[in-house]
């Protein structure tokens, strides 16, 4: 490392890379080739983000309940409110559609009104039995299916939150997949194959509008929508830096190389993913748009550094060898540092953000190298440029900021520090505002079709999102005990009474239902038997447990007895309002499970989902600490100097701070797309100010010691490409402001936003604060002109 940033070892590096073009290239191309081949091995994740880390208890909890029941996000329904439904011709559609996806063999049950069965009391043998509801052989008379529609809504209470809502008259099936394929490609083939066109069948046959959800389904579409997503980051975030770029430079052939250098960039990174194995995910999708973000200010830092050299003393040769050795270095650290600002996110603990943060850590190392090696190579086989294609160098309106810019500094510092101090205070005052909020169904696009169908179902069923509660009685058929049925049953009413949670389901409804059973079906006695009924009722709530393709309750009741389900859903809630729920079910559950005998866990996909926010957002401090203190260390190893290590971080905290405040004072919460602006904003936005430290250093060795004319001097040559590579850098994280999902929106939006302030901050703050932490020698510098 230590012979790595002396100018030396780049010197030397700069011979080898033009004597070696040819075989550069050829490496480079298979290279390519290798990581082309890579992409054969490119998924979508077909799992939810788990934010945890697998050692937390939230996750060990969980795994314990899928040991027990196996996966619970394997729930599709299927629904309406439509007062057409109960006619022939609707019901006979509503048949097709439900027997069809009974017969897939991707589903393990359907429940649903077509099929749907009350239980009976066969009292010539003294046992319950299953009939169906519906008799087919009537469904063709209207007057029948009236009937039918009165007798759901008013004598099958064990259904009501289930399969219908009493009040507003909303119907619904479930359509429970196959576990073992919930989390495969096999998941995504029945929904966009088989489901949805059968669905789209059934609403032109009868115009009814149905309402589809369910983990499985919005994970397929989001899934689907997002891969589409992946093509127009990569477009718009190409043909956007390629404009600005061209803008700028006014070179087709700069331009070209720039791009080239890009779509290489692009195909490595994802060629990367390939090579690790990892799925593509919301966090993964955005790496190639940002390797293209960050790979062309490397462009811009080299091709402006040639022309500068061109347009000194018209030797190509010098030119592109003072490219690799002046230029090479401080974008090695440039990149080093953005690379530790997307590292620092492997610390979290978290699998998603581990992948990320290597992969995304290689690659801006990766394309560092590509620009290093290709932009020198490709210009050695080209003439030199013409003086069309250095006239951006002198534009009046680049002058005309660097001349404002050098005027702030040399005799308005204390207006800057003021402004500095009253952007400080006030960003504080937001950042105590700031919330953490994360939910499932949070980062998913507010426009998409079934975004609305989930707000059908929070306002019909109250929400999709399956929250889990497995008793343990800590004894085999333990379950089935009469003062454990109570004691669930006394938990279930206080979910029932909580606004933001749907009806439960358990073991409990169904021997409410023996009893409703035995008393001929009088929906009056759906309630708990009492201990004189007891004995002969319970007895067929224990087979629940056993195997049987038409018993949903086999799922609620583990094959020992012991372990018991009781699964609700809830609502599109914040991380806050969550906490006060799960705070009241667990005053609750402590109440009355004595945990010498109970053991009650309270968990589910939703809920491990938003604790890993909250766990993410405790954790952001401290991997942006590290990666402050990191960066700092590799600053102070290049520049040796204290004072100028805290002149560049002082400068780079500033936008960091506004950005937090904007949140707070605007209401964006922390979740896991915003939580990764501060650690990738910081890793970019200091790139800048080692621009300049590098340069001031240098100039300080040609000006011998003399710190003002440094300052200036390094302001004036690395301005341009401040301001050049800030645009691009803006206008590039303003593309992800495109996506439909609005997690990527806000780290788009949020991460130009702090570019915005960090641009200024690096031109104006920055040198500022060198020339007062250098304040005694400017004076001497000052005492000795006065002298002379």
């Amino acid at each position: 490392m230590k012979n790595a940033i002396k100018v030396g070892f780049w010197e030397k590096l700069a011979r080898i890379i033009l004597k070696n073009r040819i075989i550069i290239l050829v490496i480079l191309a298979a290279l390519t080739i290798f990581f082309g081949f890579q992409w054969r091995n490119l998924a979508m994740t077909y799992t939810e983000a788990n934010l945890l880390p697998k050692d937390h208890i939230a996750n060990k909890e969980y795994q314990k309940f899928l040991d027990k029941f196996g996966e619970e996000g394997n729930l599709v329904v299927i629904g309406f409110k439509d007062p057409k439904f109960f006619t022939p011709k609707n019901y006979a559609a509503w048949n097709e559609l439900m027997t069809g996806l009974k017969k897939s063999k991707e589903v393990d049950l359907v429940v649903s009104l077509n099929d749907l069965k009350k239980l009976e009391k066969d009292t010539v043998n003294e046992k319950f039995v299953l009939s169906p509801f519906i008799d087919q052989s009537k469904v063709l008379d209207p007057a029948y299916l009236k009937s039918v529609q009165y007798d759901l809504f008013h004598n099958l209470p064990f259904y009501e939150g289930l399969l219908f809502n009493k009040e507003s008259g909303s119907v619904r099936s479930a359509i429970y997949i196959n576990k073992k394929l919930v989390n495969t490609a096999g998941r995504k083939t029945f929904i966009l194959e088989n489901l949805v066109p059968k669905i789209n069948k059934f609403e032109k046959t009868t115009g009814i509008d149905l309402k589809v959800s369910g983990m499985p389904y919005i994970r397929t579409i989001n899934a689907d929508d997002m891969k589409g997503e992946i093509g127009l980051f990569i477009g718009a975030s190409l043909l956007t830096v390629s404009l600005i770029f061209f803008f700028f430079f006014r070179s087709f052939r700069a331009t070209f190389i720039s791009i080239v250098i890009l779509i290489v960039g692009v195909t490595w990174s994802f060629g990367t993913l390939g090579l690790f194995g990892y799925k593509i995910t919301i966090l993964t999708a955005i790496i190639p748009p940002l390797i293209i973000v960050i790979g062309i200010t490397n462009c811009i830092f080299l091709i402006n550094k040639y022309q500068q050299e061109i347009k000194l003393h018209n030797n190509q040769a010098k030119a592109l060898q003072r490219v690799i050795s002046k230029i090479g270095h401080a974008t090695f650290m440039t990149n080093l540092t953005a690379a530790i600002g997307f590292a620092t996110l492997m610390i979290t603990g978290n699998e998603l953000l581990f992948e990320f943060g290597l992969v995304t850590s290689i690659n801006v190392l990766s394309v560092y190298t590509l620009t290093l090696f290709i932009v020198p190579i490709i210009y050695s086989f080209m003439p030199l440029p013409k003086a069309k294609h250095l006239y951006h160098l002198d534009k009046t309106y680049i002058s005309t900021l660097l001349n404002t810019v050098t005027t702030i500094v040399k005799g308005k510092k204390t207006i800057v520090y003021c402004i500095y101090a009253v952007l400080f205070l006030v960003s504080l005052n937001g950042v105590r505002q700031m919330k953490v909020s994360g939910s499932l169904i949070g980062e998913m696009p507010k426009t998409a079709s079934f975004f609305k169908d989930i707000l059908f179902y929070e306002k019909e069923f109250n929400g999709v999102m399956p929250l889990e509660i497995m008793v343990d009685t800590k004894k085999k058929k333990g379950v089935m005990k009469a003062s454990t049925i109570r004691k669930m049953d006394e938990l279930q009413n206080t979910i029932s009474e909580i606004p933001e949670l749907a009806k439960p389901v358990s073991v409990v409804n169904l021997v409410k239902y023996s009893k409703q059973a035995f008393y001929n079906g009088n929906p009056e006695y759906y309630q708990l038997p009492t201990s004189q009924e007891q004995t002969f009722i319970l007895s067929y709530a224990k087979n629940a447990t056993k195997n049987s393709k038409e018993n949903l309750m086999k799922a609620y009741v583990d094959s020992t007895g012991q372990y018991a389900r009781i699964t609700t859903f809830m609502k599109d809630i914040g991380t806050d309002e969550m906490a006060k729920v799960e705070g009241k079910l667990r005053k609750k559950i402590d109440e009355i499970f004595p945990k010498d005998r109970y053991e009650v866990t309270i968990t589910g996909k939703a809920l491990v989902f938003q604790k890993g926010t909250t766990y993410l957002a405790h954790n952001l401090i401290e991997s942006l600490l590290f990666a402050i203190l990191t960066i700092a260390i590799l600053m102070l190893y290049l520049f040796r100097s204290f004072k100028m290590v805290a002149a560049s971080l002082i400068t780079n905290i500033l936008p960091l701070c506004i950005t937090s405040g904007l949140m707070g004072y605007f209401g964006i919460p922390l979740k896991p797309s915003t939580i990764l602006v501060f650690s990738i904003a910081f890793g970019i936005s200091v790139d800048n100010a080692i621009q300049f430290m590098a340069k001031y250093k240098d100039e300080l060795t040609q000006n011998k010691g003399k710190v003002k004319k440094s300052v200036f001097s390094a302001l004036r040559e690395t301005g341009v490409s401040t301001f050049y590579t800030s645009i691009v850098l803006i206008l590039g994280f303003a593309t992800f402001t495109l996506s439909s999902f609005s997690g990527t929106i806000a780290l788009g939006g949020l991460i130009s936003c702090t570019l915005v302030f960090a641009m200024f901050a690096n031109l104006v703050v920055l040198p500022s604060l060198v020339l007062t932490f250098e304040k005694k020698k400017t004076r001497k510098e000052e005492l000795e002109n006065l002298e002379k």
